[in-house]
């Protein structure tokens, strides 16, 4: 796997990287995507040529050590969704990933797992708005259309299960 292959496929998918980073052989590119709902979604996918593709998707702020009940959710969601895990970083920054090992990578997968994590974020919106806008009932009106809704639109019927509208996993409307 080279890098090369992913500029490309990027390309081709009709995302344009913030930034693009190599160091010890690993490359990493910064991203900020739309979900069909959710809008400016920072997404970095880290690649080990020799290993895997990571998508790290930045889910929310950090978050307080009050929030046990957001923690309860994280893991409720890394059981009851596909191909995607939740995580918190150093700085309780809940972060949302999904791997592609390099023998499977190819366009249609990088595409595959760019969408779901936008289509993750989108399905989610409604549970994390307490996480993205502290005080809000309601994730903020946009107007502005997805500017992924091409790539979205792509890979639709492959991801069935997490379109907006469909069931919410572990739907839970009791505040942290």
């Amino acid at each position: 796997m080279h890098p090369e292959d992913i500029d490309q496929w990027l390309a081709q998918l009709g995302i344009e990287p913030l930034a693009r980073a190599e160091r010890e052989g690993v490359v990493s590119w910064d991203l900020v995507l739309d979900g069909r709902l959710r809008h400016d979604i920072r997404l970095t996918l880290i690649l080990d040529p020799d290993l895997a593709l990571v998508g790290w998707v930045h889910f929310a702020p950090p978050l307080a050590d009050t929030f046990r009940k957001s923690y309860e959710r994280f893991l409720r969601w890394n059981d009851e969704l596909p191909f995607a895990k939740f995580a918190l970083s150093e700085d309780l920054r809940p972060i949302l990933t999904s791997e592609l090992p390099v023998e499977r990578l190819d366009i249609d997968s990088l595409g595959l797992t760019v969408a779901r994590l936008l289509a993750i974020c989108d399905l989610l919106l409604n549970d994390s708005v307490r996480w993205l806008w502290p005080g809000a009932k309601q994730a903020p009106p946009t107007d502005r259309a997805s500017r992924q809704a091409a790539l979205l639109d792509r890979y639709g019927p492959e991801l069935a299960e997490l379109a907006v509208g469909s069931a919410t996993p572990g739907a839970d409307t009791a505040g942290d």
